[in-house]
């Protein structure tokens, strides 16, 4: 049951931002391991080859393009939190890029260990975020809008889109290896899992939020009505 409405701001927000670190670092991760970069970091990296600029730009730039078109075809205008993912997300990425330690594993053995750990945070990162209802951001938005308009399951929407965003990356120049291709194809059932599994923990949390605020209005009213 989804409990929360638009109430309890500061609680989803907190829920929203780490949401977007978790999703953010795992998106570095997945890039530092050096088996291939995401579909959109491809695109990312294809465009800073090209033209220049950071990564984190990139993301902020495409993500205005991804977001106006995802507007169009939901006919709904953006919620904020939509235009605060294409800010934070590219500003975290550059951060997280600027941590010494965050290096490339020598052997293989730590580089696909890396790309795992970075392939589950960012679609739970995802589906965290996405929880708090504050408006997903330029890309989940567009594959929202496009599930709700096929019918499609999240999983193959999702799939489509890291697909088609691959191929326009690659032509650019963008790193294309083996990792880029198990992220297309597990991205989808990754998020799949996460989104439910997220909104439950948030709406729990929300709801025992609410109560223990509902319970200390009332032994306060009490207090002054002695």
């Amino acid at each position: 049951m989804n409990i929360k409405k638009k109430g309890q701001v500061g609680p989803r927000f907190f829920i929203y931002f780490i949401g977007l670190l978790v999703m953010a670092l795992g998106i570095v991760l997945l890039i530092k391991a050096d088996l291939g970069a995401t579909p959109w970091d491809v695109l990312h990296v294809g465009l800073y080859y090209q033209v220049g600029l950071t990564i984190g730009s990139w993301s902020i730039i495409v993500g205005i393009v991804i977001l106006t078109i995802a507007a169009l075809i939901s006919k709904e205008f953006p919620k904020i939190g939509a235009f605060l993912n294409m800010v934070l997300v590219g500003v975290f990425i550059d951060m997280y890029f600027l941590i010494p330690f965050l290096q490339t594993p020598d052997q293989l053995l730590g580089k696909m260990l890396m790309f795992s750990i970075g392939l589950l945070l960012s679609g739970y990162g995802m589906g965290l975020y996405i929880s708090a209802q504050f408006g997903a951001g330029p890309r989940d938005s567009l594959m929202i809008a496009l599930t709700s308009i096929t019918g499609w399951k999240i999983r193959n929407v999702r799939a489509m889109m890291e697909l088609i965003v691959l191929l326009i990356g690659w032509q650019l120049g963008g790193p294309v290896f083996w990792g880029t291709i198990l992220f297309s194809l597990f991205v989808g059932p990754i998020a799949g899992y996460a989104l439910p599994q997220c909104q439950r923990f948030t709406d729990k949390w929300l709801e025992k939020l609410s109560k223990h605020k509902n319970i200390k209005i009332e032994q306060s009213s009490r207090g002054a009505s002695l």
